[in-house]
């Protein structure tokens, strides 16, 4: 959701104030080469085996030396033979070889990798607000992995990134910021690059360019390939359709909704809503046919740091069917993390909000996101660690540019580490710190359940 005017500043009636407030490669130095030079001393041959046309006269050889010379030449060469076949022969047989190299060892003498840990990440709303395009631009083209480069080494220690793209991204259509959405073509191409391979496109901006720009995404996602996808579809089939994906022998499904669109979809099959019946039949079938159920649900009140009573009911329809994650979306802020119990046994893990990634939106508390990180043991298929990266979405101004609200004034866009972010705040005018907001997304995050805070060395 993202009821903005004018590039990410809010309607005032959403307005929520919380209480308090590769190294390059360098070539080594490599000796030069010796210069031949043609005139230097060569040692000479024997006399007796030189070409018969050289000058000297040949020196007067015993008698009998052929003969002499071919039984040295036969001796010579028996030896020899008999040199390398008792070398092979002892080498073969020998109990005490040396060890061989760690770095040459064959497969079978290696120590195998341990598949033992499934690390899953997931990241809060990414979207592409016209300051953000506009510093995103290049020559000809535009660039958001930039934006990422502080926080990517969170997305490398992943095996599966989950990132919700609040925009379509159809390449036919022209580029919009809001109200009315439609992103490049590269801005799904770099979310794929920083590492996202899940992709959630149920959300109430997905519709925003209606079915063209639905089937322009899709597109875009079909030649990336990622992991897997859902939430905005061409056909029936394809939204009836549950994206499967297994890492390391664990079986996934994923599946995606939106409690509201901006616009109303003309078929039902467009945009996968929250309804009843679509949602219990998916879950059924995943809950059946995976280990592991995602689901990402776009949904709740924008700007409140607490989940409402709709998404109380909704995240236990989510437990009783199956579902083991929920990774809430829309807000546009933190909110708690809670289990619920399923029906079967064990809990649902219910991320009310996950807040922004990427954004330029103009609160603090919409500049503080993060990522969930969820760690899967492999063999026994069951969650073992619950913990949360927090960030901060860095842009600066000026006191006059804020003043007069020249949203596209702002520069030097950068989400950090929340632990690593005191000097750009300080570049900022949030007047806040880093110790505030990490005791603020504590507290909230924590009301419910234990969630771990963690910093760059968690990665």
């Amino acid at each position: 959701m993202d009821n903005l005017k004018n590039n990410g500043k809010k309607n005032a009636r959403f307005r929520f104030k919380p209480p308090g407030q590769n190294l390059p490669s360098v070539s080594p130095n490599l000796p030069k080469q010796p210069i031949q030079n043609p005139n230097r001393f060569e040692p000479s041959a024997p006399e007796f085996i030189r070409e018969p046309y050289s000058s000297v006269k040949k020196p007067i050889r015993p008698k009998n030396f052929k003969k002499k010379l071919s039984v040295a030449l036969a001796v010579f060469l028996i030896l020899v033979l008999a040199g390398v076949g008792w070398y092979f022969f002892i080498d073969g047989n020998s109990s005490n070889k040396p060890p061989e190299d760690k770095n040459t060892q064959s497969k079978s003498g290696a120590k195998p990798a341990v598949a033992d840990k499934i690390r899953l990440i997931a990241a809060g709303d990414m979207l592409p607000h016209e300051t953000v395009n506009l510093r995103a631009k290049t020559n000809g083209s535009y660039d958001y992995v930039q934006f990422f480069d502080q926080i990517n080494q969170p997305f490398s220690s992943a095996d599966i990134a989950f990132c919700n793209q609040e925009s379509p991204s159809a390449p036919d259509l022209p580029i919009t910021a809001y109200p009315g959405f439609n992103a490049p073509e590269e801005f799904a191409r770099d979310l794929s690059k920083v590492g996202c391979n899940v992709i959630g496109l149920a959300n109430n901006h997905l519709y925003d360019k209606g079915q063209p720009g639905i089937e322009g995404t899709r597109a875009v996602w079909d030649k990336i390939k990622p992991l897997a996808i859902a939430g905005a579809n061409r056909s029936p089939a394809e939204q009836n359709k549950i994206s499967y994906f297994e890492v390391k022998g664990v079986k996934f499904a994923f599946m995606a909704y939106s409690e509201t669109s901006n616009r109303d979809p003309a078929q039902a099959f467009s945009l996968n809503m929250l309804n009843e019946q679509l949602v219990k039949s998916q879950l059924g079938e995943a809950d059946k046919n995976a280990d592991i159920v995602l689901v990402s649900v776009h949904w709740g009140s924008e700007y409140k740091p607490s989940a409402n009573s709709g998404q109380e009911h909704w995240a236990k329809i989510f437990a009783d069917n199956g579902a083991d994650v929920v990774l809430g979306s829309g807000p546009h802020v933190l909110q708690p993390v809670k289990k619920f119990p399923k029906l079967g046994g064990g809990d649902t893990i219910v991320f009310f909000s996950l807040g922004n990634l990427l954004s330029s939106q103009l609160d603090i508390e919409s500049l503080i996101g993060g990522l969930a990180v969820l760690d899967i043991d492999a063999t026994s298929k069951k969650i073992k660690n619950l913990g949360f990266f927090p960030t901060y979405m860095h842009y600066e101004w000026s006191p006059a540019e804020k003043a007069r609200e020249d949203l596209l004034a702002r520069k030097n866009l950068k989400i950090y580490p929340l632990e690593q972010s005191a000097e750009p705040l300080g570049r900022s005018q949030n007047n806040t710190t880093v110790q505030e907001q990490t005791k603020r997304i504590t507290d909230l995050l924590n009301q419910f359940t234990t969630v771990k805070i963690l910093n760059m060395s968690s990665f």
